[in-house]
């Protein structure tokens, strides 16, 4: 409960701690942002890490100079590609072939992955970039298309595109309005409406396959 309370503290007050790790830790705060993106996209066990909040966040300080815009932007381009990329090869090394039993399929959130598997299979290639702005199904879309042996060029081509998408529009609008004194001063408000917005996309699959399922009964 502890660690829940410390990761939704962490993603709720990311600006606060941003401001700990460059003062902590100066240039090599490139490296921890790299990190955490990296892993959150890559790494199928780590989808509660900020992904969304922390692009808007870094936005919001590169426009007070904290980061420069165009190597944060670099920074974090690299990150989504590559760890979309290790996720890939994950799931097209182990596949679907994980046990419930073991350590790996206890950790793994089977429902989650059964949601981004349906997804995937509704929206073939597209998922990729679309899941970019969908926190958890972001992290299991591509070790789901692994897993299912999508075509790696195709699959390359959505995770580039996606990624410069996710990166560009986050932080981006993190630079323009971040600093606004309205959207400062109610800065865990903000991040709590693009964290909806980024999930408002599977809300709406999951209620319109209920309402399919009841109209087919």
């Amino acid at each position: 409960m502890n660690l829940i309370q410390g990761l939704i503290s962490f993603i709720l007050h990311i600006d606060e701690h941003l401001v700990d790790i460059i003062q902590i830790f100066g240039g090599w705060s490139y490296v921890i942002l790299f990190l955490i993106v990296f892993i959150e996209t890559g790494v199928v066990i780590f989808p509660f890490l900020p992904g969304d909040s922390l692009l808007f966040a870094g936005g919001a300080f590169a426009a007070l100079e904290a980061f420069n815009i165009w190597l944060l932007v670099t920074v974090f381009f690299v990150a989504a590609v590559l760890g979309d990329t290790v996720n890939y090869h994950i799931g097209r090394k182990v596949g679907m072939s994980i046990s419930h039993d073991s350590w790996l399929g206890k950790v793994i959130n089977q429902e989650k992955m059964k949601a981004a598997e349906k997804f995937f299979n509704t929206h073939g290639g597209k998922t990729i970039l679309i899941a970019r702005f969908m926190p958890f199904v972001r992290t299991f879309a591509p070790f789901v298309a692994g897993a299912s042996r999508m075509n790696y060029q195709y699959f390359a081509f959505y995770n580039v595109v996606g990624a410069a998408f996710w990166v560009g529009i986050c932080t981006m609008l993190g630079y323009l309005f971040g600093n606004i004194p309205i959207i400062k001063e109610n800065f865990s408000t903000v991040l709590l409406a693009i964290i909806f917005l980024s999930v408002l996309p599977a809300l709406i699959g999951i209620v319109k396959s209920k309402f399919s399922s009841q109209a087919v009964r």
